[in-house]
């Protein structure tokens, strides 16, 4: 009782927290993300160290750039949404995600006690799985078009569309759930709730969409976000599973009292939200 009652505090809490940075404006869902993205780069690395014990050996100076890279790629993806007439945040951004990406590896030969290219490539990895998604999304967030009359529709809807699959997965595997999905990597996840989870995330968004959001967003889209939010949302968790797995350990981190860490709230996300960006940029505009 103790347990259900800590998790269901910390995810009204969480709901809170999200909803209202992804809704207030548009600084804060920069911030929102930007926090997300420091943590999960963070948990991250922590499990490349429990997989691989040779990137525990990285310099300080290796360990925090790599972070402070990330960072400054988040503020990259501001482009010239905050800042003025003068330097903007995102100018900042791009000057010192250059700067810490091109003297990375300067940095490793001079001050680790093993030169690794392999523990910079690890590096690089965190960067594109988790810095690069969550740049896009608040790319998504602040990037000028008309497909909405408010900025934060499209990321919201993928986001939504994410639980939907989530939690109707969990709902129809638990029912009649028989045949394991990848038991592998996750043993209880089964392909009738995957499959279920899917096809009521996407039903849910067609219905919704024609009947009361097409106002918002062309209904079309509705069923093409949640298309992706399902299939490529289901990759991303399997992805984090897995990572979990090689390192050995339960959850990727503790932020989160009954609900684990970042990476664990957001590897669905991970690797959705690239595609999304794709959708939008290249397929709807």
């Amino acid at each position: 009782m103790k347990t259900f009652i800590t998790r269901t505090i910390t995810a009204l809490f969480f709901v809170a927290i999200m909803l209202g940075g992804i809704l207030w404006n548009e600084l804060s869902f920069f911030l929102l993300f930007f926090l997300i993205n420091f943590f999960a780069l963070q948990e991250y690395f922590k499990l490349v160290r429990n997989i691989d014990t040779e990137y525990q050996e990285i310099s300080p100076w290796h360990r925090y750039g790599v972070l402070v890279a990330g960072c400054a790629v988040m503020m990259a993806a501001t482009d010239a949404s905050f800042g003025g007439s003068g330097v903007t945040v995102g100018e900042i951004g791009w000057a010192m995600a250059l700067i810490f990406v091109l003297i990375l590896p300067l940095g490793e030969i001079l001050m680790s006690k093993v030169f690794s290219l392999k523990a910079i490539g690890y590096s690089l990895l965190g960067l594109i799985y988790v810095t690069m998604p969550l740049a896009l999304l608040v790319s998504l967030r602040l990037q000028p078009h008309t497909l909405t009359p408010v900025g934060y529709l499209i990321p919201l809807l993928l986001i939504i569309f994410i639980w939907i699959n989530d939690t109707m997965a969990y709902i129809v595997g638990s029912l009649i759930g028989r045949t394991p999905f990848f038991p592998a990597i996750s043993p209880k996840k089964t392909i009738e709730g995957t499959a279920g989870g899917m096809v009521l995330a996407v039903a849910a968004a067609g219905i919704f969409g024609y009947f009361w959001g097409n106002a918002w967003l062309y209904w079309p889209h509705w069923i093409g976000l949640a298309c992706i939010a399902a299939i490529f949302g289901t990759a991303g968790d399997l992805l984090e599973s897995r990572l979990k797995r090689l390192a050995g350990v339960k959850d990727s981190g503790s932020i989160m009292p009954g609900h684990g860490g970042f990476l664990d709230r957001f590897d669905s996300l991970l690797v959705a939200a690239p595609f999304a960006w794709i959708y939008v940029n290249f397929v709807v505009l």
